[in-house]
């Protein structure tokens, strides 16, 4: 079979296509970071500047001076979200990951009805479930706790769905050998499905972390010393247009971590979406 050419000008058009498109996505990420950088009467200039002309750190430090008149020390938000972020994620991808095996890898009856009610599941938004949500966790008196931020996350389907299309493509015959050779359940999920699925699970470690970051959970936590700092953070630039500024370094204060995470694992994104279908 005659393989397909390209001429050089080809290339050049197709490479130049993608780096205007490189371009485009990244504007967002450098107009935050520009932002958090300008001073008050740069972000309300008229016509709005793209760049800054008189970069300074006044943002930053409104922002810390504001956060030190709140009720808890600053350390114990970054505290809760970090916690909350760190062992929600790392749990959710456990107890998705577990969930995935024998919907992907075993025949039962009513297999294919638990598979649609997860993928219907996907479909729900979040507005949806929050009333029934709070009924259990107020039920279980689990209010103003770190569980409270946790569980209703851990519900999700989404990474149930991911990693069990992921799975689909471990080979049977694999697993039947290592069953032959008297490896348990766990000994295969443990040293066969995890390792092999490793991209699927790097990948939900972004979805998820960023979604606990963000998390305000101002629907189940009320005690100050318990609240995220998202939360936190949104309401200490909730005072008007003279904290524009401080919601600017906010803004992207809040972008690193899920963005440090997306860089550490982004080889392996491209990779679980081409296996699992998702556009």
């Amino acid at each position: 079979m005659k393989a397909l050419s390209r001429s050089r000008s080809g290339t050049i058009l197709i490479f130049l296509f993608l780096a205007m498109a490189c371009f485009f996505m990244a504007l967002p990420i450098v107009y935050t970071i520009l932002q958090a950088f300008k001073p008050l009467h740069e972000i309300f200039y008229w016509p709005p500047r793209f760049f800054v002309r008189e970069p300074g750190f006044q943002n930053f430090v409104m922002l810390f001076e504001l956060t030190q008149e709140m009720w808890a020390p600053l350390e114990r938000y970054v505290f809760n979200s970090i916690f909350v972020s760190v062992f929600g994620t790392t749990l959710y991808v456990f107890v998705a990951s577990m969930a995935a095996y024998p919907l992907a890898k075993y025949k039962y009856k009513g297999l294919g009805l638990l598979y649609w009610i997860i993928v219907l599941a996907i479909m729900f938004r979040p507005e949806v479930t929050r009333i029934p949500q709070y009924v259990i966790i107020s039920s279980l008196g689990l209010i103003n706790t770190y569980a409270a931020l946790i569980l209703p996350v851990l519900a999700g389907s989404f990474g149930v769905f991911l990693m069990r299309q992921f799975m689909l493509g471990v080979p049977d015959s694999l697993l039947e050998s290592a069953r032959i050779d008297g490896a348990s359940e766990y000994r295969i999920f443990f040293s066969m499905i995890l390792p092999m699925t490793k991209p699927a699970w790097l990948t939900l470690i972004i979805f998820t972390f960023t979604s606990f970051w963000n998390m305000q959970g101002a629907e189940y936590v009320f005690e100050e010393t318990m609240r995220p700092l998202a939360a936190v953070l949104s309401q200490v630039v909730s005072g008007g247009i003279a904290r524009a500024g401080a919601g600017a370094a906010v803004a992207l204060l809040l972008m690193i971590p899920p963005f440090a995470v997306f860089i550490y694992s982004q080889s392996s994104v491209m990779e679980t979406m081409a296996h699992s279908g998702i556009k």
